[in-house]
């Protein structure tokens, strides 16, 4: 039921940041339950707040001036951070939970303990505590189907060592006797809200893992020697995708009536290429470059057929050692 109505939201809703914000909300989990510490976070506690939450976003998509501006008051550059404003503005205008606090931080003696991403109440009462994780993962375990087989694009982070992250560190710090001292005290239900995108080599079928949700977000991933051959049967038309973008699939609208060349997203900054020019833009690929494939609507628009990461040569190996640390 949540994918058809995200589907068809995603159909409808025009302005990126209320479409990032129904993905956030609406899509699936990366991560199953982990008991006994690892709840999942619902946005909704009943199927009315689910029907008033659709309807909110379709309002809300209609008059997105102070969504805009609400994210438009800090600099971002981090996908997390995006997510964590969006998530914040449902929680203080949206029809469901309502924000206690976020951002509290747990200190002792001057030495930062933690921080609790959101604390917020439901309307029958419940108190929760919400860990919120944006993450984008690549397979790099040759068929393995273990959490630490899926690497950041950096190579600097892996979804084991995230999983384990949030389960001993980030969910147990509102249960810590020292909690009180934040002015936060009492019983807090914590749960985590763990949403992303996973991607696996492009022509090998994706190992099944018994942490994750089936129905996770997934994409596709190729080596830069391999990209043309790849591009050339996969779609005509192609954009980058940068970070603050990981969220929904993309939607360009059409702007002009000639040209590919001048079709622009919302934003109107970015132009869409084939598979030729982009592997000209790439010729000196240094680090992963995350790309969306392009298809168009019933609407003429370009809409998001696949997403997925051009990895330089060395990084498949580079990846399985770092899987293996």
């Amino acid at each position: 039921m949540l994918k058809d109505v995200l589907n068809d939201l995603l159909n409808d809703l025009r302005v990126t940041a209320v479409r990032d914000l129904a993905w956030l909300l609406l899509s699936p989990d990366l991560l199953r339950p982990q008991p006994p510490a690892g709840a999942l976070a619902t946005p909704f506690a009943t199927p009315d707040e689910f029907d008033a939450t659709v309807a909110w976003l379709r309002a809300l998509d209609a008059a997105p001036q102070p969504l805009l501006q609400h994210l438009a008051a800090i600099r971002m550059s981090r996908v997390g951070r995006y997510a964590e404003r969006l998530l914040g503005w449902f929680l203080e205008q949206g029809p469901a939970a309502r924000l206690i606090a976020a951002g509290v931080q747990l200190r002792r003696d001057g030495i930062t303990l933690g921080e609790c991403d959101f604390l917020l109440q439901t309307r029958q009462g419940v108190r929760l505590h919400w860990e919120l994780a944006m993450k984008c993962y690549l397979h790099a375990g040759a068929g393995r189907g273990q959490l630490a087989d899926f690497v950041g694009p950096n190579l600097k982070d892996r979804l084991d060592l995230k999983r384990a992250h949030l389960l001993n560190h980030q969910l147990p710090i509102s249960a810590r006797d020292e909690f009180a001292s934040t002015g936060y005290a009492g019983s807090w239900i914590p749960q985590m809200f763990v949403k992303g995108w996973l991607f696996y080599r492009h022509a090998q079928t994706p190992p099944e893992c018994a942490e994750l949700d089936p129905a996770h977000g997934r994409g596709w991933w190729v080596t830069s020697s391999e990209w043309l051959d790849f591009a050339r049967t996969h779609a005509s038309w192609w954009r980058p995708l940068p970070r603050l973008e990981w969220l929904a699939p993309r939607r360009i609208e059409q702007r002009v009536e000639q040209g590919i060349e001048q079709q622009t997203d919302a934003d109107g900054d970015r132009t869409v290429v084939d598979a030729e020019t982009l592997a000209g833009q790439i010729t000196l690929l240094r680090g992963p470059v995350t790309v969306v494939a392009l298809a168009d609507d019933a609407a003429g628009d370009l809409v998001e057929r696949s997403r997925g990461f051009i990895v330089p040569d060395d990084w498949p190996e580079q990846a399985q050692r770092h899987a293996r640390l």
